[in-house]
């Protein structure tokens, strides 16, 4: 059922007729006294004649007054008319604005403990994922819009504070293509235990691949890497990307985009 701002709208956003009428009342308002038709049909989008038509109707429904050719003047009951109008749009934009799209900005984290719907939560950034925790004793905080148990997903709104948490950081070891050597310049256990210092590995290009399994490594990213990449490192999450020389600035570019902090090795030197 529609709701009360969108029954005070439709007079103007439902009726064809009534926005075109909203629309050309404003155009002459905006010109008068001297007003072209045609430079109002123009602007909404409608042909001369049926401005004219539309001028003619609010002509006799007293919203217009004719001062001659081409010269019309809004009427205080024409001015009535619009401000009741444009109160009714304006009470529907605060009701799409507070009701509807208030409400698509929903969150989803996880729950690090039990949460009612209508709980007060805090807020904080782990292993690269948003975690929610009963009570409001940090920040930042928000309210639970749905209710969760420890380690499910639960939706939150009405944000307020900001996430304090530190970006992570990229090490990019580069690999040669393989007519330079390939996989076979990286040294698998320097390439392990540099591994083992982060929190994700990424490969980019077959040689990189071949040599993250020489080391014992299955990546956690293979595909889309310079996005996941810079994603992974936003949320504070510390990245060994392992690329073929070739495929480096694509991802460092992004790096450097969003202020991360990277260096990069070459795989000679493992």
């Amino acid at each position: 059922m529609p709701t009360d701002p969108q029954r005070e709208a439709e007079g103007v956003l439902r009726s064809k007729r009534n926005a075109t009428r909203y629309q050309i009342l404003v155009g002459i308002a905006e010109r008068q006294p001297a007003v072209s038709q045609r430079e109002i049909a123009e602007e909404i989008g409608i042909t001369a004649q049926a401005v004219s038509d539309y001028v003619q109707g609010l002509v006799e429904d007293g919203y217009l007054r004719k001062h001659g050719r081409g010269r019309y003047e809004v009427t205080k009951e024409g001015v009535d008319w619009l401000i009741s109008r444009t109160d009714e749009i304006r009470s529907f934009v605060d009701h799409v604005a507070e009701d509807v799209i208030g409400k698509v900005e929903i969150e989803t984290v996880i729950a690090t403990g039990a949460v009612a719907e209508g709980d007060t939560v805090s807020l904080s950034m782990r292993d690269g994922v948003l975690r929610a925790t009963p009570g409001g004793a940090g920040s930042p905080t928000a309210v639970a819009v749905t209710a969760a148990e420890a380690g499910e997903d639960v939706g939150i709104t009405d944000f307020e504070g900001v996430i304090d948490y530190e970006l992570g950081t990229v090490t990019a070891v580069s690999v040669p293509r393989v007519q330079d050597g390939g996989s076979r310049a990286v040294d698998p256990e320097a390439l392990a235990e540099r591994a083992a210092a982060h929190d994700r590995v990424a490969v980019a290009g077959t040689e990189a691949l071949v040599a993250a399994r020489a080391a014992g490594i299955e990546p956690d990213f293979q595909f889309g890497t310079p996005t996941a990449v810079q994603e992974a490192a936003m949320r504070g999450l510390d990245v060994l990307l392992v690329a073929v020389a070739a495929r480096l600035s694509e991802h460092t570019d992004r790096l450097r985009e969003q202020n991360i902090s990277y260096e990069v090795v070459e795989a000679a030197g493992e």
